[in-house]
């Protein structure tokens, strides 16, 4: 078997110049006796022999009685390689391949290998057929054992160029016939060697609309020889077009059907089925089977070209008999003229392997990442560091700093001895939380991380949904120890915490000075930076209490005089004053209460937003922003996958 040399596109430029090296010297004597062949049985009117001792013998006698005027125009291949593309500037192909091109270098980090073979085959097939001729049309032939493959390559070419005959299978390789010279560069392509390339009989070469035409007969797609179907499935995948010969006994095989036509179905365009045989049906079964072979390939998604629609061309035949033969011939001459077959073929072949590409790149729904996942998420984070814990501690604290700013004197000196005597006491935070609750935390941010990421993969196809999952896996794993370092330090109070929020939860994705720093660094504005804030009107009520206290002081010294004959007799107003003291000092301190009441709850929920903020912060920068940015590189191929699809052809 030839092997195939097609396996670096890049060797299809040379091929034009050079025909297989194996058999470059009978293809140019072939043509030479050929030729001179032609001019002796235009002369003498005998029929075609394709013998190779005949011809020789011929061409002897004829160059012995040739003149120079009678020597025969022989068309030069100058073997220079064709310049001139099949897809023009204005052609849709171009920038689908362009799109299918940067498709392919954009998923290679998130498909593997085997879901991008089919796309990356197509590109390089396609960048191999548009360095050669587009000056030919390579259309094959193929067919099962007996349905009249070879017979129906004769009846084309006007001669006996394939073997026929009982045996099966009788053609075991590729043999080809062009009608013009220059597609060495094809032919080399299709591995087919240069001692199995023809030309047509002289009236048939004569023929202008298949000038250009390049045919191919192929081995028995159901030959006994693994190889024979192995040369199929290679030459079928670079052809330009394909003529299936079916007969009245194997039409409908269903091995024909399930490997070929229907998954070809979206090459209809550049597809011909011939009912060979038609001479052996009697009256209109011919008919009937026609219907049944057109019903079946409609089963087979298989449009069909009728009524001026664009898809496959059927129609009867019979190769012995020459019936239908002339209509298939000008059938192929119009195909061949209108030189679109290689983009049809191509653009067919975007199709499939955008078909093929579909559950890859084509979401259910509209996935992302939305407003209300975002905030469940922060919602589960806040959750987890504390947030609303913290708040109310800074409201407890808040008034804590009011009741001691407005309290009595003896009220303070009370809960002063009170807190040497408990050094455990209420009024002091706790620098860290206990472990169980630190696991709890941690467990909570895990299943955070795990709900956004599920939220955002959701409905995304399975290799973009893992890549989603795993950014957010990726992103998080310092999370849980940072939010607990940022928990830790604001519950400390520790005054040098300002803004270290910003190097806890940064990440390599975002500088120093960004959202999370500002965020955690305000986080920790009230509580870090050590008491509360005072309002302007604690003075007033600090100096109100020290009245209070002096008028305790007062009216107490007072009836001590009084009782120790110093002053004049008159408990009355001495006891008054002293009571007004005493009354004064915790009307005064209850005042101050209700007066804080409002702000400190305005300071706890301060804190707390900042807390929720410096959180959000970390999980924005750590978890949201990388599973955005893989949505964002999701829905960038997305667009690239459309681009490829846009201008389907065949409706895929």
């Amino acid at each position: 078997m030839t092997a195939v040399t097609d396996e670096n596109p890049g060797q299809g430029g040379t091929g034009e110049q050079l025909s297989d090296t194996s058999g470059s010297d009978t293809s140019r004597s072939d043509t030479s006796r050929s030729d001179t062949s032609r001019s002796d049985t235009s002369r003498s009117g005998t029929g075609w022999d394709d013998g190779l001792i005949a011809r020789r013998a011929q061409a002897g006698r004829k160059e012995a009685e040739q003149t120079p005027d009678e020597a025969p125009e022989e068309e030069e291949d100058d073997g220079r390689p064709q310049v001139e593309a099949y897809v023009d500037s204005g052609s849709p192909l171009r920038p689908r391949l362009d799109a299918l091109r940067e498709l392919v270098g954009l998923s290679r980090a998130r498909l593997d290998r085997a879901a991008l073979a089919e796309a990356g085959r197509v590109l390089d097939e396609a960048a191999a057929r548009q360095r050669l001729s587009s000056r030919h049309t390579v259309v094959a032939i193929a067919g099962a054992s007996g349905s009249g493959k070879s017979a129906l390559f004769n009846a084309l070419a006007g001669a006996p160029l394939s073997e026929t005959g009982l045996r099966r299978p009788t053609t075991s390789s590729p043999l080809a016939c062009s009608w013009t010279d220059g597609a060495a560069g094809l032919l080399d392509r299709l591995a087919v060697p240069g001692r199995l390339r023809r030309r047509p009989a002289p009236g048939a070469a004569a023929d202008e609309a298949l000038q250009g035409l390049v045919l191919v007969d192929l081995p028995d797609h159901d030959s006994a020889a693994k190889g024979h179907r192995d040369q199929v499935d290679r030459v079928l995948a670079l052809v330009d077009a394909v003529i299936w010969v079916v007969d009245p006994e194997k039409y409908a095989d269903a091995a024909l059907h399930e490997r070929y036509l229907r998954p070809l179905a979206g090459h209809a365009e550049v597809t011909f089925v011939v009912l060979n045989q038609i001479d052996r049906l009697p009256g209109e079964a011919a008919d009937q089977v026609l219907d049944d072979l057109r019903r079946l390939l409609d089963e087979d998604g298989m449009a069909l070209g009728e009524h001026g629609e664009p898809g496959a061309t059927v129609l009867p035949l019979s190769a012995l008999t020459g019936e239908g033969v002339g209509e298939l011939r000008e059938l192929l001459g119009r195909f061949v003229q209108d030189r679109t077959a290689a983009t049809r073929r191509l653009s067919a072949d975007v199709d499939a392997a955008a078909a093929r590409l579909r559950p890859v790149y084509v979401a259910e729904g509209r996935p992302g990442l939305g407003e209300r996942a975002r905030e469940e998420f922060t919602d589960r984070l806040a959750e987890a560091v504390g947030a609303a814990a913290a708040g109310q501690a800074a409201e407890r604290e808040w008034r804590r700093n009011a009741g001691r700013a407005c309290g009595t004197p003896w009220l303070r000196l009370w809960r002063w001895y009170e807190a040497t005597r408990q050094p455990g006491s209420r009024d002091r935070v706790p620098l860290a939380a206990p472990p169980e609750e630190r696991l709890t935390a941690r467990q909570r941010v895990e299943q955070a991380v795990r709900t956004v990421a599920d939220d955002a993969a959701a409905g995304l196809p399975g290799p973009w949904a893992q890549a989603v999952r795993e950014a957010a896996v990726h992103g998080a794993k310092g999370l849980p120890d940072a939010l607990d370092e940022l928990a830790g330090r604001v519950a400390g109070g520790e005054a040098a915490a300002r803004g270290a929020g910003g190097a806890v939860c940064a990440t390599a994705s975002e500088p120093a000075g960004g959202t999370s720093r500002r965020g955690a660094g305000e986080g920790r504005g009230g509580r870090a930076a050590g008491k509360p804030p005072r309002p302007a009107w604690w003075p007033a009520a600090v100096l109100a209490q020290v009245a209070m206290t002096l008028l305790q002081i007062f009216g107490g010294l007072w009836l001590a005089g009084q009782i120790i004959g110093v002053l004049e007799p008159g408990l009355l107003t001495p006891a008054l004053v002293m009571l007004g003291g005493i009354v004064g000092g915790p009307l005064v301190e209850w005042s101050c209460a209700a007066a804080a009441r409002g702000p400190a709850r305005r300071y706890g929920q301060e804190a707390e937003r900042r807390l929720r903020e410096a959180a959000a912060a970390c999980g924005r920068a750590r978890v949201l922003d990388p599973v955005a940015a893989e949505l964002m590189r999701y829905r960038e191929v997305r667009e690239r996958y459309v681009a490829v699809t846009e201008f389907s052809t065949t409706g895929r």
